[in-house]
């Protein structure tokens, strides 16, 4: 079955830069004209040179006409990081490690703020803070707003055998590629990507030169039975998972808060989510078709937080607790920040907090190697129960 481009919303006339034209095509032709969603959106964000994480174009930034694309809670209020690094600190401590891992650091602005913070008394600081990051635009950023803590700052590229230290990945799951699953009519579907003149099966082409949707019969299937019998579109995280069992195979010793917007397995997949959660981000506007303007705009999915914390158990750790953003970072006293800051600074960092912005939409789940201990970040409102 397939999709003309027309559908979600798409341009029929709109296509990729050159560079990510030809990328896409090659891949296409590996794979004999079909490219699963999941191994196109990769190549969307990451391929070297056109990949939109892959190129020198800003992506941070709060203020729509800056030339960014979307906020992230360190660039909308430098209290975001100060506030985690309470639970940093305390992880550390229960630990009886003194570093710091952060997996997409983005523009910079979190690292800068969980520094300065555990430098500025919240503990004395930290003897190294690793960055984990693909993008080497980003990474040249990165160095220069962290200069000033010189040599304390590393980066790399991969994961080392053995990590000992609290991990921290803001943003980080939701852009790791997924695979597209479509029911129709009973019949489940993986989705993939086409481009103009390929014979897709069933008889369906895409628009001369665009890219469109071809489905294929699959044995994939949702962790879940969805019920009714409509049309259903839905993702699996294989990559994500496999990313946090491979975190929890070398975190020998210490911590793990990843923060991201999702739901609990029994909202993802809800009969009503029917339409799937990929959506695009552009200068600061939103688009569920990814095949537009591809390498110059965000692909992201809602997080499975139920199978991020599965596979995480499964490979050896223990689930510290399951909550909103906004009530972690209440519990780690954000309040009395708050009210401390200048009037202007107090009405961004709400936005941290209030449902209909991120305090509800987004969440932060736990992860320790080794024994449970109570996090001050879930001390109220833990909703582990749900997962």
């Amino acid at each position: 079955m397939t999709l003309e481009p027309g559908a979600q919303g798409a341009t029929p006339d709109a296509t990729p830069s050159d560079a990510m034209a030809r990328i896409i095509d090659a891949a296409l032709a590996r794979h004999d004209g079909w490219l699963p969603f999941d191994q196109f959106m990769a190549l969307a964000l990451y391929a070297p040179g056109a990949g939109y994480y892959a190129h020198g174009s800003r992506k941070f930034g709060h203020l729509p006409g800056s030339g960014s694309d979307f906020v992230t809670a360190p660039e909308l209020s430098p209290l975001f990081g100060q506030t985690l690094a309470v639970q940093v600190q305390e992880a550390l401590a229960h630990s009886g490690t003194d570093e710091v891992w952060e997996f997409g650091a983005g523009s910079g602005a979190l690292a800068e703020q969980l520094l300065g913070a555990l430098e500025d008394g919240q503990g004395g600081g930290v003897a190294r803070y690793t960055i984990v990051d693909l993008s080497g635009a980003l990474r040249e950023r990165q160095r220069e707003r962290l200069a000033p803590f010189g040599d304390k700052v590393r980066w790399v590229s991969e994961l080392p055998q053995r990590i000992e230290g609290v991990v921290v990945g803001n943003e980080v799951l939701d852009a790791m590629p997924v695979k597209l699953l479509h029911r129709v009519k009973g019949v489940w579907h993986e989705r993939g990507v086409v481009r103009a003149g390929h014979d897709a099966r069933g008889g369906g082409r895409a628009a001369d030169g665009a890219l469109g949707w071809e489905d294929r019969p699959t044995d994939l299937r949702p962790p879940v039975d969805i019920g009714g019998p409509h049309d259903y579109l839905t993702e699996i995280h294989p990559q994500a998972r496999a990313w946090v069992a491979t975190l929890a195979e070398r975190l020998a010793r210490g911590a793990a808060f990843l923060i991201d917007y999702g739901f609990p397995e029994s909202e993802y997949y809800h009969p009503q989510r029917h339409m799937g959660t990929v959506m695009c981000h552009q200068a600061h506007r939103s688009d569920s078709n990814p095949l537009v303007a591809v390498g110059d705009k965000d692909i992201t999915a809602h997080v499975d937080f139920t199978g991020i914390a599965l596979a995480a158990q499964d490979a050896g750790l223990t689930v510290l607790g399951y909550t909103s953003q906004a009530r972690f970072l209440l519990n780690c006293g954000l309040g009395p920040r708050m009210d401390a800051a200048p009037l202007a600074e107090r009405a961004l960092a709400a936005r941290l907090v209030h449902e209909h912005e991120m305090g509800e939409f987004f969440k932060v789940l736990g992860l320790a190697a080794g024994e449970p201990w109570e996090p001050v970040g879930f001390a109220h409102g833990d909703r582990s129960h749900t997962l």
